[in-house]
């Protein structure tokens, strides 16, 4: 799954990286977004391909409830076509999500919390080339029934996940979908209507793409925001961070 990432580019840098127009007003730099944030998307729409800021949770059109989000931060690539809450999203409303990089949690081998659960180890994933990771994803537009029809439509997302590589799969079974550039016009066209095609661009990154390190156990509260948190720490020394900052 993707719970946690980092969007920490400005966003006229992620809009020109994008090719896209800057849409939306800034929503500051965080080093810690979590579900029900907002979150930028780069969408196709009939003015060009956008750069806008959307809830992270998509809810459905049908939805009753807004809350309903906080069930779909994520999508699984092999039942988009079929899931009722996805399917109409998958045919012609994806777009992609800009991060910096990812959190994911390893469980740490015999070793056990106060409470007596697992440890988990808080690991940061980003491109081994540095460059902002564009993460599938799929968009809808949502108007609360019980307000009438003059309310304002909420604009909602989810980030599409998949199989993990050979450098996620010791961390977690699944990572997200990542697009490659050559991909995006394709997944972003909602004339696009070849679904099988379309998930065959969501298979697992090429297992050189990304690199990744522990990082302080502060990321678990969602709080904090600070760049610090991306920083390398050694697990043996109780979360200080590493002098040289050396790869896990």
């Amino acid at each position: 799954m993707c719970g946690r990432f980092v969007s920490a580019t400005p966003p006229d840098q992620l809009a020109a990286y994008f090719d896209a127009t800057l849409a939306s007003p800034e929503l500051g730099a965080s080093y810690n977004v979590a579900p029900t944030n907002d979150v930028y998307a780069v969408v196709q729409t009939a003015q060009g391909r956008q750069l806008e800021a959307v809830h992270w949770g998509l809810v459905p059109s049908w939805a009753k409830e807004v809350k309903i989000g906080q069930k779909m931060i994520n999508a699984r690539a092999d039942t988009l076509a079929t899931k009722s809450a996805f399917k109409s999203s998958f045919a012609k409303r994806r777009c992609i999500v800009p991060a910096d990089g990812f959190y994911e949690w390893q469980v740490v081998p015999g070793r056990l919390t106060a409470k007596g659960k697992p440890a988990k180890q808080p690991m940061y994933i980003t491109r081994a080339d540095g460059a902002p990771l564009a993460f599938a994803g799929l968009w809808a537009v949502w108007r609360d029934p019980a307000a009438g029809p003059d309310a304002p439509w909420l604009h909602s997302a989810t980030i599409v996940t998949t199989d993990a590589n050979a450098t996620m799969a010791p961390v977690h079974d699944r990572m997200p979908a990542i697009l490659a550039p050559d991909d995006w016009a394709a997944w972003l066209d909602p004339d696009h209507h070849d679904l099988a095609a379309l998930q065959a661009l969501l298979g697992p990154a090429p297992d050189d793409v990304l690199v990744l390190h522990p990082v302080s156990t502060a990321v678990n509260n969602v709080r904090n925001k600070g760049p610090e948190l991306v920083e390398a720490v050694d697990p043996t020394m109780g979360d200080r961070p590493e002098a040289t900052g050396t790869l896990f």
